[in-house]
């Protein structure tokens, strides 16, 4: 094998009462994907942090093409090759596709950006991505996620990097896109581009990955094992230190005793869906499948009132809600966990507590004063009931993994009795072991008469949960029918032919 274009050897990092990295080694070579693995709070975005320049360590070396490096500042890291695309992407959605792609490296002649090369420059990025359909002059903030996505990968590319750190780059992109992106991958090591692949889904490392290091605690507790050929449960049992059961609960076959409890009649928006209808009954998961784009998470944000709908209705319990308003979904009880919950659901900043009571706070209030200890204790009841981990309800979100913080936006709802509660993406970003929580814990929450409706990019997620699942494709339902009558092929040909199962 060829020597290493980086080693990273005993890093330390420390924050306050925290040891977060202690003594990670890491070896990558060129033209490898090197994919890091370890459940939410491991130590992964800590290191890529400290490989980016974000972080200084405070002891360990880091070793770059055969030369011991400082990276004092990402701007160093970026001038050096390294290039890091974060899960929480860093793009300013008021600039346009070229401008954030060239952000901070403008091609530029005597101090004035050449917009015009950049465009083509742009464009032949995204080209080479396989979305060509993406125009440079798009405000960034009228894509996807999935689009954003996009432009980050596009910028790394722009800095000619010899390695690219991905952190949780499918968590937004359909299967389809997946593979675009795996085939870029695949062409850039070809060109002896290395790249460090995090990712959660097992079955995304055995196909791209060469080989796999694993963090548990801030440790090392694996380095350099082969992608392909070691067992799941292995890996499984180094990041979690214990056998994990990733198995979905079965349905529950009395789902559909309970009182209708989310009705959806008719429900359209312009360019986005049409005419979608489906009703849910209390205890029951309902599973909307299809491609990224295909107007899933818009259905559920509008039947929380968060987009006004142009024709239909949505009722809860026989009443019918003001159209697009929030405030009267939550009165009645829908609560949304929306698919960026960083961005859109908390208040990474505020503690457990205030973000717990953010939809209930008349509650918890009077004369414009909060009762604290009012406000600890229904956190402390949510806590114990979801076994948040830690179970401290003044710290802040912002601390606590991906799988705890997706319990912090259930406990919200919970808090203010939520009957229909609508996921969106509960599970991504989670890890294996959160996940399997998650699970068990959105059957609880159905046992107790919670009519649910769940979006998921992942199909078997959505067919194991899901008691009935509607499949949607370019905004309109082609298959509605019971989870069990139908498999993860019949799906896929819906969502790519549109034809009747």
């Amino acid at each position: 094998m060829t020597e290493p274009i980086l080693r990273m050897t005993g890093i330390v990092k420390q924050f306050p009462g925290v040891r977060a990295l202690d003594g990670v080694d890491l070896e990558v070579h060129p033209g490898e994907v090197h994919c890091l693995l370890g459940q939410n709070g491991a130590g992964k975005s800590t290191l890529i942090k400290v490989l980016s320049g974000a972080h200084r360590p405070d002891e360990g070396t880091i070793t770059w093409l055969g030369e011991e490096v400082r990276l004092a500042d990402p701007t160093a890291a970026m001038r050096r090759g390294i290039a890091t695309i974060y899960q929480e992407l860093d793009l300013v959605d008021g600039l346009s596709v070229a401008a954030n792609i060239f952000l901070g490296h403008e091609l530029a002649a005597v101090g004035f950006a050449r917009r015009g090369e950049m465009q083509r420059a742009a464009k032949d990025l995204l080209a080479r991505l396989g979305h060509p359909e993406v125009s440079p002059s798009t405000e960034v903030g009228r894509l996807s996620a999935a689009g954003k996505q996009i432009v980050s990968m596009a910028r790394a590319l722009s800095h000619d990097a010899r390695l690219i750190v991905m952190d949780e780059p499918s968590a937004v992109l359909d299967q389809n896109e997946v593979e675009r992106l795996f085939g870029v991958i695949r062409d850039l090591t070809r060109e002896d581009v290395a790249v460090i692949y995090i990712s959660h889904r097992l079955e995304e490392i055995r196909e791209i990955g060469d080989r796999v290091s694993v963090l548990k605690d801030g440790r090392s507790v694996a380095t350099g094992l082969p992608a392909k050929s070691t067992p799941t449960a292995d890996i499984i049992r180094l990041m979690t230190g214990r056998t994990v059961e990733y198995v979905i609960p079965e349905r529950r076959q009395d789902s559909s005793a309970g009182e209708s409890m989310l009705s959806v009649e008719g429900l359209s928006r312009a360019g986005e869906f049409e005419d979608i209808s489906f009703e849910v009954r209390g205890g029951e998961i309902l599973g909307l499948a299809g491609l990224v784009g295909s107007g899933r998470s818009e259905i559920l944000e509008t039947v929380y009132g968060a987009r006004r709908a142009r024709t239909g209705s949505v009722s809860v319990a026989g009443r019918r809600l003001r159209n697009g308003s929030v405030a009267a979904a939550v009165s009645a009880g829908v609560g949304l966990s929306p698919e960026e919950r960083k961005s859109q659901a908390l208040l990474l900043g505020e503690s457990v507590a205030g973000n717990v009571t953010l939809a209930s706070l008349p509650r918890f209030s009077s004369a414009s004063f909060m009762d604290r200890s009012a406000e600890i204790d229904a956190a402390r009841e949510q806590i114990e009931s979801l076994d948040l981990r830690p179970p401290d309800p003044q710290r802040e979100v912002r601390l606590f993994s991906g799988g705890n913080q997706q319990k912090v936006v259930l406990a919200r709802w919970l808090t203010t009795g939520s009957r229909v509660l609508l996921l969106d993406e509960p599970t991504r970003g989670v890890d294996v072991g959160a996940r399997s929580e998650l699970y068990k814990l959105i059957q609880r929450l159905a046992d107790e008469g919670v009519a649910i409706v769940l979006v998921s990019s992942e199909i078997p997620e959505v067919l194991g949960l899901a008691d009935r699942v509607l499949v949607v494709r370019e905004g309109r339902v082609v298959h509605e029918g019971p989870a069990a009558d139908i498999d993860e092929h019949q799906v896929l040909d819906l969502v790519m032919e549109g034809s009747a199962a």
